[in-house]
C-alpha cells in the first residue's frame, strides 16, 4: 500500500532552511509520516521554535540546529552540530538559501558570492559530508529545492537564478554516480509559492504576485505543494526516481 511506503519511522530527516515557507511544511509533513527531524535556521529562532513545537506537539521529534550558510566553513560546523543531535541522517533536504533582488548591472561582487556561497556551494558541500554514510546504509534520499527560474529567471535574480540552474546539474551528475548504491537525489522546482520570500519587494517597484499573471494555472501555490511531493521523493515510494527536476510551479514552466 502506498501509505506504507510513505512511513518514515525510524528515519531522521535534515531540512535546512526550515523556520518558515517551504522548508517548514517539509519538515513538518516528514515529521507527520514518522521521521524525526533536524531543523535549521540562519536567524530566525522565534520562528523556528514555533515548528519544532508543532513537530512535537504531534507526537514527533525534532531538534534545531543553527547555521550561516553564507559564511566559508559552516558546513562542517553545521554537520558537527547536527551529529550532536542525531546518530544518523537518511534523508537531506536543501531548502536553504538566499535571494538578492537587484537589476543585473546593479549586482556587486559581494552579492554574487553571497548566494554561490549560500546557494550552490553549502549544498555541493552538504551532499559530500551526508551522502558517505547513506551509501553505508544502502538508503538515502538527498532533495535539493530548486527554482523554476533555472528555466525562466526573474531579470532582477540573475545569481539567484544561475545558482538554481548549476545545483540542478549537480542533482544530475550525483544522482548518476549514487544510483546504484541504494540513494536517490532529486530537485524540485516551485514556481510561485504563498511564502513571506514572495512580498519582498523587488527594482523599480514591481510586484511579485503579478507573476500569478504568468502562471497557466492562475493561481499561487502552497508550501503544501512542494512538501507532498518532497514526502513521496524522500520516501520508499520514490525509491527508482532520482536524477529528477521536477516543476511544481501551476504551468509557469511551459
Amino acid at each position: 500500500m502506498l501509505s506504507d511506503k510513505l512511513d518514515l519511522t525510524g528515519k531522521t530527516a535534515v531540512v535546512t532552511g526550515s523556520s518558515q515557507g517551504i522548508g517548514e511544511s517539509i519538515a513538518m509533513t516528514l515529521a507527520e509520516h514518522g521521521a524525526s527531524v533536524v531543523l535549521h535556521h540562519h536567524e530566525g529562532l522565534e520562528n523556528v521554535e514555533k515548528v519544532k513545537a508543532k513537530i512535537d506537539g504531534q507526537k514527533g521529534y525534532s531538534h534545531i540546529v543553527k547555521a550561516d550558510f553564507s559564511k566559508p566553513g559552516s558546513v562542517d560546523t553545521f554537520y558537527d552540530e547536527v551529529f550532536k543531535c542525531v546518530n544518523k541522517v537518511d534523508i537531506l533536504v536543501l531548502n536553504a538559501s538566499i535571494q538578492i533582488s537587484k537589476n543585473w548591472n546593479e549586482l556587486t561582487s559581494e552579492d554574487f558570492d553571497i548566494q554561490i556561497e549560500a546557494n550552490f556551494k553549502t549544498n555541493l558541500f552538504l551532499m559530500q559530508r551526508f551522502a558517505p554514510a547513506m551509501v553505508e546504509r544502502k538508503w538515502g534520499r538527498i532533495l535539493t529545492i530548486g527554482s523554476v527560474q533555472q528555466i525562466k529567471p526573474h531579470p532582477a535574480m540573475i545569481a539567484y537564478a544561475a545558482t538554481k540552474s548549476a545545483i540542478l546539474n549537480v542533482v544530475q551528475n550525483v544522482a548518476m554516480q549514487l544510483a546504484d548504491k541504494g540513494v536517490t537525489v532529486n530537485n524540485l522546482a516551485p514556481g510561485v509559492i504563498a511564502t513571506p520570500r514572495i512580498a519582498e519587494p523587488v527594482p523599480e517597484g514591481e510586484e511579485r504576485i503579478l507573476q500569478r499573471l504568468r502562471t497557466p494555472s492562475g493561481q499561487v501555490g502552497e508550501p503544501e505543494d512542494c512538501a507532498d511531493l518532497a514526502l513521496f521523493l524522500c520516501s520508499e515510494a520514490g525509491r527508482f526516481i532520482t536524477g529528477q527536476n521536477i516543476f511544481i510551479d501551476g504551468g509557469m514552466s511551459l
